[in-house]
């Protein structure tokens, strides 16, 4: 028996002819096929959500944050007593292999207080254009209300939800209390601010407690010796192997091998070494979310191997049949794993495209099923309270916890990969009801007839 009789047999099983009764075989087989489709939607789409969010909160974590590489210089050092050397060693580090933009802030932290509401926060003393001329700034922050604006001395923009937790709006004013050490007395120093404007990174985990002020404010206002200063360096990729030798280069320049001087309590950082722990985090979790999705796609695999069986011991005869002619036990062999590899290629060709279609269109998805859940809550909360005052609208994606927005990141490489791990899986749950297809004894099953 040769392949193409092996290829053409397996068709007639799989695709019946016209006019004829279709066999409970046959409807196991597309049941089998639409599980297998069933289970790779949730898979899909938790894979290109899952990228999407883990790329969206990192990409953040790194353009507001971190940057890509990030060096501090202790507060004793002095290229930080002043603006001016502060710019002087921006400058020196610019100077880097691979630095493509350096990012000079003075960081610290203060009482904010508003509306006679106090609260934490921390103060971000940066150079006024920050958030126009530094790519990162302009294109993950939204601008919530009013301007960008650092030009004037008491500027500032804070981030949304320190502002909701002040209760301020762009164009109020807001106070910021911050601790001075003059010899061994701590003593408070209070600065009123112009709310320019409000901003959001729409990750309020990372962005809850920023207030961004003039860097020249910011040596005026803050305390030098309780402040962080950070330059953070710009490269062409934070991604790329070449990202450590960049890092050797600035490692190197920082410590007076490259014809400067030395800067002493100083020390340079790349992105994941500053935010592993949220890093593993997200990754960990992208993998238990694929385990428990690659769970359910094998469960579902059964199913191949349990329509075969059915569809084995409707064909005995026919098996005989052909056997009793010459057929050979590997080509029914044959045969019946390409209607199983066939069964999984339909559901895999069902699968991904549902599931990619379910993973574009997320966001409205979830702002459907919110309205959804807050229509069914109201009406829950209407009956047992008797108003709807008191009642708060459920957020099934928390700011707080999540990206407001979910970015759509497609990992065609992964995608790849299911589509092969499902088609292989096709074949081996094939495997044991085709064997025992071919090991099918005509002459008992014609001796039944």
């Amino acid at each position: 028996m040769t392949f193409k009789s092996s290829v053409l047999y397996a068709a007639r099983i799989f695709f019946s002819r016209p006019g004829a009764e279709r066999s409970n075989g046959k409807r196991s087989l597309i049941g089998a096929m639409a599980c297998i489709g069933i289970s790779l939607v949730p898979l899909v789409a938790v894979l290109v959500i899952s990228q999407g969010m883990i790329d969206g909160i990192t990409g953040r974590m790194i353009g507001l944050s971190s940057q890509d590489l990030q060096v501090r210089v202790s507060s004793y050092s002095e290229e930080i007593e002043s603006l001016e050397n502060m710019e002087a060693f921006s400058e020196r580090l610019a100077d880097v292999n691979g630095v493509l933009e350096v990012i000079p802030e003075m960081q610290g932290m203060a009482l904010a207080a508003g509306n006679g509401i106090r609260t934490g926060a921390t103060v971000r003393a940066m150079h006024k254009n920050i958030f126009s001329d530094v790519k990162s700034f302009s294109s993950l922050f939204k601008v919530v209300e009013g301007t960008v604006s650092l030009e004037g001395e008491r500027d500032a923009v804070l981030c949304e939800k320190i502002a909701q937790s002040l209760g301020v709006h762009a164009g109020d004013k807001v106070s910021l209390i911050s601790i001075n050490k003059i010899g061994e007395t701590m003593v408070p120093k209070m600065r009123e601010f112009n709310v320019e404007g409000i901003v959001s990174s729409g990750y309020q985990e990372l962005d809850a407690l920023w207030v961004f002020i003039p860097l020249e404010t910011g040596y005026d206002f803050l305390s030098i010796k309780s402040s962080q200063f950070i330059f953070g360096l710009v490269t062409e990729d934070p991604f790329a192997p070449s990202l450590m030798s960049i890092k050797a280069g600035v490692s190197r320049n920082i410590r007076g091998m490259d014809s400067y001087p030395a800067v002493e309590q100083s020390r340079v950082y790349t992105w994941n070494e500053l935010n592993a722990a949220e890093y593993e985090n997200f990754a960990s979790t992208k993998i238990l979310l694929l385990l428990i999705m690659l769970l359910i796609v094998l469960v579902a695999s059964v199913n191949i191997s349990s329509a075969l069986v059915m569809v084995v011991m409707e064909r005995r005869r026919e098996i005989a049949i052909l056997k009793s002619m010459g057929a050979s036990e590997e080509g029914i062999k044959m045969s019946f794993i390409l209607v199983g590899f066939a069964a999984g290629a339909g559901g895999t060709l069902i699968g991904i495209p549902l599931g990619l279609l379910a993973a574009v269109n997320i966001n409205p998805l979830i702002n459907i099923m919110e309205k959804m859940v807050n229509i069914c809550a109201k009406f829950v909360y209407l009956i047992g309270r008797g108003e709807l005052e008191s009642f708060s609208s459920v957020k099934l994606l928390d700011p707080a916890y999540y990206l407001q927005d979910i970015p759509v990141s497609v990992p065609f490489g992964h995608l790849l990969l299911i589509t092969a791990g499902t088609l292989v899986l096709s074949l081996v749950v094939s495997i044991i009801p085709a064997a025992k297809a071919g090991r099918e004894k005509p002459l008992d099953t014609l001796r039944k007839m």
